[in-house]
């Protein structure tokens, strides 16, 4: 069976014939998670890039203090892994757990590349998705370093549209670069404008 979002990604995003979306189950498996399980730990070499059919996935590292620092969270319809694990076969450096219970695709190394065998242009659409990511992440850099916590609020909020009801405040702070209390001070004066949160 293939999940109805994984189906529309398939499709509508690399391009791969609906006729033939059977041809894929044989190429990654479907895994339930639990909330608060880990699917990939610090230290651990990836081999997995995972779907998020349904539920709520966050990527995070822990610091030398015990401190945990959010990098990504991945709801619906988002792809969530640790491509420098994956490419350099490096230990990764994250953990990625589900915030929620999940429903959860693992594409194994390789998945890609056996669609792109049959399905030439899903290499070409898999290269932009992922040159996509590297503008993201270069993005996200720059911000936490030459915006306020502000603005870095109110494009969490265009990037992760009700994710505030679904996460914890103190993963919002973390992923935002600032404590749970400042980003309760940004959320009041916003709302002191009037500005609906």
């Amino acid at each position: 069976m293939i999940y109805q979002n994984f189906r529309n990604h398939l499709s509508k995003i690399l391009g791969v014939p609906i006729d033939n979306l059977d041809f894929c189950t044989s190429h990654y498996e479907i895994k339930e998670v639990k909330k608060n399980e880990i699917i990939l730990r610090q230290g651990e070499i990836s081999d997995s890039t995972f779907f998020v059919e349904k539920g709520l996935l966050r990527m995070y590292s822990i610091d030398k203090a015990g401190k945990e620092h959010v990098i990504q969270f991945a709801p619906e319809n988002w792809l969530l892994s640790d491509t420098t694990s994956q490419l350099l076969n490096e230990k990764s450096r994250f953990y990625i757990e589900a915030i929620e219970e999940s429903i959860v695709i693992v594409m194994k190394d390789g998945f890609f590349e056996s669609l792109s065998k049959i399905y030439p242009d899903v290499a070409e659409k898999n290269q932009r998705l992922m040159i996509n990511h590297i503008k993201n992440l270069q993005n996200r850099v720059n911000a936490l370093i030459s915006t306020t916590a502000e603005e870095r609020y109110m494009d969490f909020l265009k990037r992760y549209p009700n994710l505030m009801l679904r996460a914890p405040q103190w993963m919002v702070a973390s992923y935002l670069g600032i404590t749970p209390e400042s980003l309760s001070r940004v959320r009041k004066e916003l709302a002191n404008k009037k500005f609906i949160i």
